[in-house]
């Protein structure tokens, strides 16, 4: 496959590509490469630096250069052990966690180890009404998933500074794109590391472009210190306000 070009979202709005980006993912074996030209309809918010994160977020590295001539970009990208990004237009709440673990890779499905309190603390706030399904959580609920960091390790402390300050370079950008009502941040020491090392649980003071920032407790079997109710409450009150600024 190496020798080919693959064209994607010919003629498709920009905000499609993640989905496409994803579903190529999908088809494609760890480490294997392919060269690929997104193509997508022309508009403002297609350029190079865009090109580059969806790549990303879709979970393949770049080997060499993203050429970005007559509005098509074209590279050569590799498959790695990660997650693609779950987002696109009308998406109402983004969810971001540090970086996908290999359970959560292979399965293809974020926070899917069992033991991991995600789906269930989701579940029981309303957030999603359906376990471990994403396409469903972003097509019925509109609610995203994506991470500071695309690489997957076993433990989120294996992620340098460096990779979660670019991680979050990237998501921001994502964020100011999409403009979901609001962002839940599903661990805090890559929000402390990056942003506000004093930050606490709940809604923050601050915003990135016009979303509403929520930060909480990661929702691993491992965090001992906060109980599966505690975490359900956290995706209530994200529930509570993605409907207060739908009212806006």
């Amino acid at each position: 496959m190496a020798g080919e070009t693959q064209v994607v979202g010919a003629g498709r709005s920009v905000g499609r590509l993640p989905s496409y980006l994803a579903a190529l993912q999908r088809e494609l074996g760890v480490g294997e490469r392919i060269r690929v030209q997104l193509s997508p309809r022309p508009s403002r918010a297609w350029f190079t630096e865009r090109a580059r994160d969806l790549i990303v977020g879709a979970g393949f590295q770049l080997q060499g250069r993203c050429i970005f001539r007559s509005e098509r970009a074209t590279a050569t990208i590799e498959r790695i052990q990660s997650l693609p990004d779950s987002v696109g237009p009308d998406m109402r709440v983004l969810i971001v966690g540090l970086n996908p673990s290999p359970y959560s890779a292979d399965s293809g499905i974020p926070y899917g180890r069992p033991g991991n309190r995600f789906w269930p603390a989701a579940l029981g706030a309303g957030l999603v009404s359906q376990d471990r399904d994403v396409h469903h959580a972003f097509s019925s609920h509109h609610l995203g998933f994506t991470d500071f960091v695309r690489r997957t390790t076993r433990k989120a402390d294996e992620v340098s500074q460096s990779e979660f300050e670019a991680g979050f370079v990237r998501v921001s950008r994502l964020i100011e794109w999409l403009k979901p009502k609001v962002v839940c941040f599903v661990g805090l020491g890559a929000w402390r590391a990056v942003v506000d090392k004093k930050a606490v649980p709940g809604l923050q003071d601050r915003q990135i472009g016009d979303s509403r920032i929520y930060v909480m407790p990661h929702t691993s079997g491992l965090n001992a210190h906060c109980r599966l109710e505690d975490l359900t409450g956290h995706f209530a009150q994200v529930k509570r306000l993605i409907t207060t600024e739908a009212g806006r």
